[in-house]
């Protein structure tokens, strides 16, 4: 049973921020920025966007994170130069995360689907992964805890829960812990045949310190507001309740204008504030 509801945050970029700014600043909700995976701008003046978006946060004391880079590329590529240029992106988000605080950056899990029905075909497969992940992974890891700033692994195509918690686990860092987005897992339950997205929760355990919080129609990526897909938000939070690592509750949503809607949806149902 829950009894000391948590309290919601959100995933903004530049241009909403104003809109939720007092939202934000009412209950410091936690707050990650999702400019920052764009290659275009880590290339270009990244530090005068981060200069505004300080700006606008000023007064806030939320927790701050930040979506990693991962348009492009996965972390466990088989291509030794390939793993140097996804090393120099993640990198180059770090230290965006150290310039404004951040103490938490996102990156996305490498298992796929088929790893789910082949990569058990040959014995090494599962270790081989992890091996590239961490050849990828090493020097960021290393600014990580320089930076004091976690990075989170995210469940894209994930259809075992388990898979990205044993690679964090692996790779052998207080800053490597485990993210959840709701609509990814509830997507490859419904399409895939993932079990349903409390059962990620459990697994991930106190692993789990950051949430994407997303509705979907199990069908496509929606990244619509809670109520408006097929999500069981109460067995969601249930598991989520069991957690002592505190995890951040983040409305990752399309629009943005429909945070404060989600919002006020899970908090009908009694689950967040």
């Amino acid at each position: 049973m829950i009894t000391k509801l948590p309290v919601l945050g959100a995933a903004l970029s530049i241009k909403s921020i104003p809109a939720h700014r007092d939202w934000l600043l009412e209950r410091q909700r936690d707050l990650e920025i999702q400019d920052f995976f764009r290659a275009d701008l880590l290339d270009s003046d990244w530090r005068g966007t981060a200069r505004e978006i300080k700006a606008m946060l000023d007064g806030h004391t939320g927790r701050l994170g930040i979506h990693g880079p991962f348009w492009g590329f996965k972390i466990d590529s088989h291509d030794p130069m390939i793993r140097r240029a996804v090393t120099k992106r993640l990198l180059q988000g770090l230290e965006v995360a150290e310039f404004l605080g951040a103490t938490q950056m996102v990156v996305h899990s490498p298992y796929t689907t088929w790893d789910a029905n082949n990569i058990d075909m040959l014995p090494d497969n599962r270790e081989a992964l992890i091996e590239r992940v961490r050849a990828t992974l090493t020097d960021v890891i290393a600014s990580a805890e320089q930076a004091n700033c976690e990075i989170v692994i995210e469940n894209i195509e994930d259809k075992n829960p388990q898979d990205r918690v044993g690679l964090a686990r692996a790779l052998g860092s207080s800053k490597v812990r485990v993210s959840l987005d709701t609509g990814h897992a509830n997507y490859a339950h419904h399409s895939t045949g993932a079990p349903p997205v409390d059962y990620y929760v459990d697994a991930a355990g106190d692993m789990l310190t950051h949430v994407h919080l997303q509705d979907t129609d199990g069908y496509a990526d929606r990244h619509w507001a809670p109520g408006e897909g097929n999500i069981r938000w109460v067995a969601v939070f249930r598991a989520l309740a069991k957690l002592n690592s505190n995890p951040r509750l983040i409305l990752e949503l399309r629009n943005h204008d429909q945070v404060r809607a989600g919002a006020a949806h899970l908090a009908s149902l009694g689950l967040a504030e």
